[in-house]
């Protein structure tokens, strides 16, 4: 499972460090993806090949199910971590994460988050949401 919030930076070549407790789901490769909120995804490839299957049984006849899985799909490079634990970030998707230093990178059970941490702090997406309204949320959802 992955879990747990890290800081870090990204370098002059834009590569990040993923931190070692996260890294070890991310051996058999992985997928990186723009998120839905202003964040990157990354998926293990267990994880991406499970979301590819619930893509492929979304209506094609939705035009909403069409622009997901067109979001999801165009946006989605391979990637892997080199020996040193680190992730080529390419600079579209730094562009669009507003990720210029400063990397917040948190496990998020079957995937991970990378945030520019200007935006993660400044965000409700970003956890920023009070305990109260995250109270009522999970009463809602039994959590």
């Amino acid at each position: 499972m992955l879990m747990g919030s890290y800081q870090n930076s990204i370098d002059a070549k834009s590569r990040v460090i993923i931190p070692a407790k996260l890294r070890e789901e991310l051996k058999g490769g992985c997928v990186l993806t723009k998120g839905l909120d202003e964040c990157l995804i990354i998926y293990p490839m267990d994880t991406w090949d499970a979301q590819l299957k619930k893509l492929a049984e979304l209506p094609r006849s939705d035009e909403y199910a069409r622009a997901f899985i067109r979001y999801i799909l165009a946006n989605a490079t391979d990637c892997e971590i080199d020996r040193q634990g680190r992730l080529l970030i390419p600079a579209n998707y730094r562009e669009d994460a507003g990720i210029v230093r400063d990397v917040v990178t948190i496990g998020m059970l079957d995937r991970i988050e990378l945030w520019a941490k200007e935006v993660y702090d400044g965000s409700a997406s970003g956890g920023k949401l009070s305990a109260k309204d995250l109270a009522k949320f999970s009463e809602s959802y039994k959590v």
